[in-house]
């Protein structure tokens, strides 16, 4: 198990990296996060939903992402309360300390899906959360030691040496832990480090002789390393210097913003100039505003509202300027938002941007399933694939113009072939779809890429799958490079 001194320590990256070098060696490997809190979540074969990352940890071990591999997601709503998914289905909205009494059932789960892998696959590297080092959360843990040590599995302690403190990190985490939970650390990994490592060396002397631990391995800082974000969304921007003759999309910054890896292959393209917009900052020349997908449609409908956004976007399509909206964004582009139920909050209805003749209704049972289909051009028309995770249910005139039409069959035989998707306004300008991942395939991008105003180039093209199997033997490379692999496969090696 690989756990971390702090959230965002590069345990995802350490994971996905060992799991990659594990399965290049020929090793059938898993990998498992017991428990998950992101926004970022990814459907897999059979219609269940995990997080994101574990789904691309499940990439880099050759193998299709399970919900086994992440037995409980949770998917915040609020300061205090979160979506809880197992075992791949949603079971309603908790409070934490609801969900804190809980866990007992939620560790019943996980063991079974760790039990179930466990006798597929030759290796399992599980993937803590936050930190083992949150006492106020250790009773009833089933994320961090309280898995290790019900399964008795050896764990490496990560740090990020790029935040600064790396020291008192580790030994702050070894000094807050159990005698017992202690023991089961069997090396500490070192990350992000930039710079001359000789500098750092008696540091590492120093640790290793002060907590009678072994550093197995210093990570370096992987300049450009750009995969699925387990969750946060760095407002740092992509294009900083001339924009000239790029497509300049803008991204509002939801609260509740989510999947939000369906902007990556428009971030890693060359003609797109993405601009992220948080709050209270000045909204930047655009092309197109991108409303993302969002986890509380309502209450970021609300926050767009409040923020201006509302007027920015007339204004914007005054001027010819296009608006896409996905999912929660694609919902907000209608008249009505309801939700009687209080499935994503308060029980109530707002009323959303009124650019599409829609009303969209919360309902119970969420939609969960991958689909194909097509997108039809001045040029052409283009296969394109993506996935739905959405509890709205829109209807209305404006569906009468769908953006795509879906092939094939749905989960559980579901017929799909013919079935219209999403809608689009009769001047072109404002359209919407619940399909997350619409821009991964390269065709399908640029053929969206087309509507949104960029002519078309065979020469540029993003093929996000591509990528992310650069990255992740780029990631594997580090891994062999920088950690004792020796040490590393006598602690996942079969004993006896």
């Amino acid at each position: 198990m690989v756990q971390g001194t702090t959230s965002d320590a590069g345990k995802s990256t350490v994971v996905a990296g060992l799991c990659r070098a594990l399965h290049r060696r020929g090793i059938k490997v898993a990998p498992f996060k017991p428990q998950n809190m992101a926004l970022n979540s990814a459907v897999t074969p059979e219609g269940g939903e995990i997080g994101r990352s574990t789904a691309l940890q499940a990439q880099a071990a050759g193998v299709a992402p399970h919900v086994d591999m992440n037995p409980v997601l949770l998917k915040p709503e609020s300061d205090r309360g979160a979506q809880v998914i197992l075992a791949g289905k949603s079971i309603g909205s908790m409070q934490a300390l609801d969900y804190h009494a809980y866990k007992r059932r939620a560790r019943e789960t996980v063991l079974d899906c760790w039990q179930r892998l466990s006798r597929r696959y030759d290796v399992i590297i599980a993937e803590g959360a936050g930190s083992p080092a949150e006492v106020n959360l250790r009773e009833g843990d089933i994320a961090n030691m309280g898995f290790a040590e019900a399964i008795d599995c050896p764990v490496l302690l990560v740090a990020d040496i790029d935040r600064g403190g790396v020291f008192a990190q580790i030994c702050g985490t070894l000094a807050l832990v159990s005698a017992s939970e202690r023991s089961r650390i069997r090396g500490l990994v070192i990350n992000r480090f930039r710079g001359d490592i000789s500098l750092l060396e008696p540091g590492l002397e120093w640790l290793e002789e002060r907590e009678n631990k072994p550093v197995l391995g210093v990570l370096p800082y992987l300049s450009g390393l750009m995969l699925d974000a387990e969750d946060s969304l760095s407002l740092e921007q992509c294009h900083d210097g001339d924009t000239q003759g790029m497509l300049k999309v803008v991204v509002p910054v939801l609260p509740r913003i989510s999947n939000h890896t369906d902007l990556d292959p428009l971030r890693l393209h060359p003609r797109v100039a993405v601009s992220l917009v948080g709050p209270d900052q000045p909204m930047p020349e655009a092309d197109v505003i991108l409303l993302p997908g969002s986890k509380n449609t309502r209450a970021d409908m609300q926050w767009l509202r409040a923020q201006g956004w509302e007027s920015r976007i007339q204004r914007h399509l005054r001027y010819g300027g296009r608006v896409l909206g996905i999912c929660g964004g694609f919902q907000m582009l209608g008249e009505w938002i309801n939700d009687p139920d209080g499935i994503e909050g308060t029980p109530g209805g707002n009323p959303g941007l009124g650019l599409l003749e829609m009303t969209t209704t919360m309902v119970p049972g969420k939609q969960l399933r991958r689909v194909n289909g097509r997108l039809s051009t001045s040029t052409g028309t283009c296969s394109i694939h993506g996935y739905e995770i959405h509890n709205g249910v829109s209807r209305g005139p404006a569906l009468e113009r769908p953006l795509l039409i879906l092939d094939g069959l749905g989960l559980e035989g579901q017929g799909l072939e013919g079935h219209s998707e999403g809608a689009i306004s009769a001047d072109g300008q404002v359209m919407g779809t619940y399909l997350h991942g619409l821009f991964d395939g390269p065709d399908a991008c640029e053929a969206l890429l087309a509507l949104l105003g960029l002519a078309p180039s065979e020469q540029r093209r993003v093929d996000l799958d591509a990528h992310r199997e650069r990255q992740l033997d780029r990631l594997a490379d580090a891994v062999e490079a920088h950690l004792d692999m020796d040490a590393v496969l006598a602690l996942v090696r079969p004993q006896g």
